[in-house]
């Protein structure tokens, strides 16, 4: 069963740690699967920042954005995110110019407003939690060095990010919506407090949408996990490793490596952990291509979004690649999509 849809389909990989895997080998595993999301057709292929967070590799996402785009050749290559307040946004321009300079027509810049996993880390980077309040203004200085409008310091200039119009999108957490409508620029956006709520920031989006050079119409990308198999059962099972790994997170304060399914089917866990686990379980579309085509459907009915990106990890990377092959194949990537919003 395929699905008739115009929304885009794209990748974003956390770079997550497997038990018996170091992070050097996560690290390659990203770019490997980059490779192979290009071949399924999927539109773009995103990395995150992380930093000191056991069980995630992925620290420096431009440099690692190069190296997927250097593995790859047709796909759009980007961030999601680069969290703006642990930079300066000079040198988040500067990062991102030289990557479009390498790979001209390649690039997104994906940006986030969250700050530092934890007090430490924050001392670390230099930040505290107060910088993200300033994102707004953050954002308009590093969009401004684009172009050339960098009031904050306007001696200073972006070499060679000036002149550049790169995709930019904003990672919406609390404010972040109305954010990107202020700004004109596409909203990336995730159920993380249910669907309702996030169809209510959708529309409150739409609604205060400002056109800008950066967008001429308010522009939406879903972010959400999505297992295939080929039974319902399968699916489910794709998504225990980082569930069991995210309840974890909340009662012990790291994401271990993400585990075999048969050790977290073994794990006791408290009665705390179980709830957390079940609860992680919750709101991801899992199931045969039938069921999924089904509920995709139905969630890009009532949202309208112009894009979806996928988040699905675990610890079966050949489960994995299969699950978004068998999307792929639902969607009908290879057959191609109207080219509409960001590139």
């Amino acid at each position: 069963m395929g699905i008739a849809t115009t929304t885009r389909f794209s990748v974003l990989d956390r770079s997550r740690t497997r038990e018996g895997r170091d992070g050097p080998e996560a690290l390659r595993d990203t770019v490997a699967f980059a490779r192979a999301a290009e071949a399924f057709g999927y539109h773009r292929f995103w990395v995150s920042e992380h930093h000191g967070v056991p069980g995630v590799a992925g620290s420096a996402p431009t440099v690692l954005a190069a190296a997927v785009a250097a593995a790859t050749s047709t796909i759009r290559v980007g961030t999601g995110g680069v969290m703006l307040p642990n930079h300066q946004p000079l040198v988040v321009a500067e990062q991102f110019g030289v990557l479009e300079a390498l790979f001209p027509g390649r690039i997104d810049m994906g940006l986030g407003r969250s700050v530092g996993f934890t007090d430490g880390i924050r001392r670390a980077l230099g930040r505290d939690k107060r910088d993200a309040d300033d994102f707004a203004g953050q954002l308009v200085e590093l969009l401004g060095y684009f172009t050339g409008t960098q009031n904050a310091h306007p001696q200073v200039h972006a070499r060679p990010a000036e002149g550049m119009r790169i995709p930019a999108f904003v990672l919406a957490t609390g404010r972040g919506a109305r954010i990107a409508a202020e700004a004109g620029l596409p909203l990336v956006i995730a159920a993380v407090r249910g669907e309702d709520a996030m169809l209510r920031a959708i529309e409150d989006y739409r609604r205060a949408f400002r056109p800008s050079a950066w967008g001429e119409r308010p522009y939406v990308m879903l972010s959400g996990t999505v297992a295939v198999a080929a039974t319902s059962e399968e699916a489910h099972r794709l998504l225990l490793p980082e569930a069991w790994s995210a309840a974890y997170s909340r009662t012990h304060g790291v994401f271990p490596p993400l585990a075999p399914v048969e050790k977290v089917l073994a794990a006791p866990g408290t009665d705390r952990e179980r709830a957390l686990f079940d609860e992680a379980l919750r709101g991801h579309l899992a199931g045969t291509e039938e069921e999924v085509a089904a509920g995709l459907e139905k969630l890009l009915a009532r949202s309208g979004a112009d894009e979806y990106l996928v988040t699905t990890s675990t610890y079966d990377r050949t489960a994995l690649l299969d699950s978004y092959r068998r999307l792929a194949a639902v969607l009908g990537l290879r057959e191609g999509r109207p080219s509409h919003g960001p590139a």
